[in-house]
């Protein structure tokens, strides 16, 4: 059995990281797995690339061009929408003739059009698709917010200027009704059950069978070490270490604002010096004057593609903070706790299926500063063994376990099963 694993990219975003994991793991435990992508990013000879740089650019322009001339020529939520007008055909590709399963994870900004994804669907292929997002199951949007116009048929979109009972999510909407037409061997897997609700009760792809797998963790590469050494290592010297970390940290969606609030509570309250608190920060930001405004001490890494690294500053952590909006799964948390950092988020989204309320971590009240800074607080006085949060981890996240479950999904579905 052959598993063709689709996504844009290989290695940048959540959803890479989990789909490149994926392959890993299921490599190792004796599937022959391959992974295509739009922008290859390593050496790895499982890893295949379609398009061309040049036709793969014009995709990804063309498809933000007719997105803001819908969208009153407003760059505003330009990247929080998709409508996969265009894109690669990948069913001409060799990979694609020689997998048994197609499996598609985000296929966003460029790389399958709706009418590929329709001739994937139409191949004779079972297909199983991974959500890391919304987007599968709405019109145009990665994450609806509070909007449930999905549940019937969208329209009146919030994310457009030009929004009405026929505007660009109501016709995308009818464009993934039809590519969905004959889809006869189509499974879906959400990362978490928050997702997987809205995923049930969404008028596009609600009928079709709809499970949960959670994103697989490498234990090997994020190592537990000895939290006095790991400091020692980074040449840290507070008492307390807060970590907050994305692939943009000021991305709105993220929180920053909230958790600056949060540190300016706990700074105000003084029930902790605010002198023996370092906050580490990592992940890019388009806005630096921003780390400004940070209440307290603080490092900023920067964009980190080192696992060893990461270890080392979850390891000397005492709280890693998720401070977003909405998480359909929560990567960084369970990294965390794999290196004995405890988690700190908001509920009522990915975080509830991770964190066992002060068990293994703090969910706190929905996008209340007040509550965040409770659970920071509370994270840094916890004494909960580093190594009992790890093998939490392991039980539910590693990467066997995790395959295992994917590979009991492709039994049940394959052609050869």
């Amino acid at each position: 059995m052959k598993i063709l694993i689709v996504n844009t990219s290989e290695r940048t975003g959540g959803a890479a990281i989990a789909a490149g994991r994926l392959s890993e793991a299921l490599i190792d435990n004796g599937v022959k797995a391959k992974m295509l992508v739009l922008h290859k990013e390593s050496d790895a000879l499982y890893v295949g690339t379609a398009g061309t740089s040049l036709r793969n650019k014009w995709n990804f322009l063309w498809e933000r061009a007719i997105i803001w001339l819908n969208n009153k020529f407003n760059r505003d939520n330009l990247f929080k929408i998709s409508i996969a007008n265009t894109g690669i055909d990948i069913t001409k590709t060799q990979e694609f003739r020689e997998a048994d399963i197609i499996h598609l994870h985000w296929i966003n900004q460029g790389f399958l059009s709706l009418h590929t994804i329709h001739k994937i669907l139409n191949s004779g292929k079972p297909v199983v698709w991974t959500m890391h997002d919304m987007w599968p199951a709405t019109g145009i949007c990665h994450h609806a917010y509070n909007c449930d116009n999905y549940q019937s048929e969208c329209h009146d979109c919030p994310f457009l200027k030009k929004a009405g009972p026929n505007d660009l999510s109501t016709r995308t909407f009818k464009n993934k009704q039809r590519m969905l037409e004959g889809a006869k061997n189509l499974n879906f897997v959400a990362v978490g059950e928050w997702l997987a609700n809205r995923a049930r009760n969404s008028a596009l792809i609600g009928h079709f069978p709809i499970r949960v797998i959670p994103n697989a963790l490498s234990l090997t590469r994020f190592v537990l070490t000895d939290r006095n050494d790991a400091r020692t290592a980074l040449d840290i010297h507070e008492s307390y270490v807060i970590v907050f970390g994305a692939a943009r940290i000021d991305e709105p969606i993220k929180g920053f604002d909230l958790l600056l609030s949060a540190l300016n509570i706990l700074k105000n309250q003084k029930s902790i010096n605010p002198d023996d608190i370092r906050l580490i920060l990592f992940g890019s930001i388009k806005n630096p004057e921003l780390l400004q405004q940070i209440p307290i001490k603080y490092t900023h890494e920067g964009y980190i593609d080192d696992e060893d690294r990461l270890s080392l500053i979850y390891s000397a952590a005492n709280a890693t903070v998720s401070a977003s909006h909405y998480e359909t799964f929560g990567q960084t948390l369970i990294e965390a706790q794999a290196c004995g950092s405890l988690p700190v988020a908001f509920r009522g989204s990915g975080p509830d299926d991770i964190i066992n309320h002060k068990e293994n971590g703090y969910l706190a009240d929905n996008l209340s500063a007040e509550s965040l800074a409770d659970g920071i607080r509370w994270a840094l006085n916890a004494n909960i063994s580093p190594r009992d949060l790890r093998r939490s981890v392991t039980r539910r996240y590693s990467e066997s376990t995790v395959a295992y479950r994917y590979i009991e999904l492709y039994n049940s579905i394959s052609n050869h099963g």
